[in-house]
């Protein structure tokens, strides 16, 4: 039995639509009207939609994953600055009231070299929790076997 003759159909695309068009049938050696009637079948397939879902949940999924590792990082951070406010708190007397002024004096200037500091840092990299990662990497893989790879018997 013959198959029936396909219809021919007359659309206006937008030129950026067109050149796309024209590119992905070049790349792949197919015809322009092969590559359209296969993009409709596609749009018009119950499936497109269920396709469509999929590469939204995994665009969600890396979303989610970013989130949780900014969420581990302020952590970090929020745990860092506690266990050395606690530290310097211990460590560090009161000073006698005649030395609190010079102190006080002395803070803006102290204060403002900190800032600085944290600017450069911030501008050059890299991040602590970059340093963090590769120091407990370190310390936790003996160095013949980060290396030279894991040790053969």
């Amino acid at each position: 039995m013959k198959q029936p003759k396909k219809q021919r159909l007359s659309v206006y695309l937008d030129p950026e639509i067109m050149v796309s068009l024209a590119d992905y049938a070049a790349r792949h050696d197919h015809s322009l009207s092969l590559v359209a009637e296969a993009a409709i079948a596609s749009f018009l397939s119950p499936d497109a939609a269920e396709r469509q879902e999929a590469a939204t949940a995994k665009r969600l999924d890396r979303i989610d994953r970013r989130l949780a590792r900014l969420e581990r990082d302020a952590s970090i951070s929020v745990e860092s600055m506690a266990a050395f406010i606690r530290f310097w708190l211990t460590t560090n007397p009161p000073l006698p009231e005649p030395a609190q002024a010079a102190a006080k004096a002395q803070a803006g200037k102290r204060y403002d070299a900190f800032v600085a500091a944290l600017g450069r840092r911030l501008a050059q990299g890299p991040a602590l929790r970059q340093e963090i990662s590769e120091d407990v990497h370190a310390a936790h893989v003996p160095e013949a076997y980060s290396r030279s790879g894991p040790p053969s018997d």
